[in-house]
């Protein structure tokens, strides 16, 4: 195996998934993998009323976006994320950038380069 994988996971707010993902495809990324989640950082928390209560909320809703690249270069994926995520605001996010030892896929076995091909 060759070839290098890179794991991208980029933490970032919601609103501009959409056109994230459309300039994403644009480049080659044809996977990805999105979770909903939470975090706090250096942005302040903010006051929420849930059943007639005032609440101080740390916790802020996030979206946990995984890539793995062989053939895009990581730094386009770095480039369109900056571009496209940013809002010049703090909780705009972290990208985190990952060298994997392999990739399998479970129902063919292929590994490496081959195990992220889109084949029927």
């Amino acid at each position: 195996m060759s070839e290098v994988l890179t794991k991208i996971e980029i933490i970032t707010r919601p609103i501009k998934f959409e056109q994230f993902k459309t300039e994403l495809a644009k480049i080659g990324v044809s996977g990805i993998t999105v979770s909903e989640v939470k975090g706090t950082g250096l942005q302040k928390s903010y006051v929420e009323t849930y059943r007639g209560r005032n609440r101080e909320m740390s916790l802020h809703d996030r979206m946990k976006i995984e890539i793995v690249v062989c053939e895009v270069p990581v730094q386009d994926v770095v480039d369109v994320a900056r571009k496209f995520l940013s809002t010049g605001k703090p909780g705009d996010g972290k990208i985190f950038i990952y060298e994997l030892a392999n990739v399998v896929n479970i129902r063919t076995g292929k590994e490496g380069h081959d195990a992220l091909k889109n084949e029927n």
